[in-house]
């Protein structure tokens, strides 16, 4: 992962501002019409990463239970105020894991995706980077992450209430 550290980002109003103390574990971009959906836009852009590397500088976010295509649904936890959304537990994931919103970075490109995902349901329009590396749905994280991304999933998700 490129990009220095820490970062900070949060919400459109500043009521939430949080500091990012690790790189990304991994990064989505999701094509999937659920994400979609939910962000009003074609993707969103997830940077995986230890939900105790987000530290919390103002604000108290509240966590929204919302549908998800798998039927366990996810927690996106939002500003409460502005209601934008800063990041995501899925249950598949734990609490250990959130899947922060990248555009609420304060340096956003400092964190392109390592890959494409729902490619099948993406927009007509969009148009991906040549070379990028690109899944027509979900893919198998052991045989496309590196070693350490894995290592710190399976700690995250390892310590006690994730």
């Amino acid at each position: 992962m490129s990009g220095e550290m820490p970062v900070e980002g949060g919400c459109s109003c500043r009521t939430v501002r949080y500091r990012l103390t690790a790189t990304p574990i991994f990064v989505n971009c999701c094509h999937c019409s659920w994400c979609q959906r939910e962000t009003g836009s074609a993707f969103v852009l997830n940077a995986m990463v230890e939900t105790d590397r987000i530290v919390l500088l103002a604000g108290a976010p509240i966590s929204i239970d919302t549908p998800s295509a798998s039927g366990r649904g996810q927690k996106i936890v939002r500003c409460p105020q502005c209601h934008v959304a800063l990041w995501s537990h899925y249950s598949g994931a734990g609490q250990g894991i959130a899947f922060l919103r990248v555009g609420t970075l304060d340096t956003p490109g400092q964190f392109p995706p390592d890959i494409h995902i729902y490619t099948s349901t993406r927009l007509p329009w969009v148009v991906l980077p040549e070379g990028v590396r690109a899944v027509p749905e979900y893919y198998d994280a052991k045989a496309i992450w590196p070693a350490a991304s894995l290592e710190r999933f399976r700690a995250a998700r390892s310590r006690p209430g994730s």
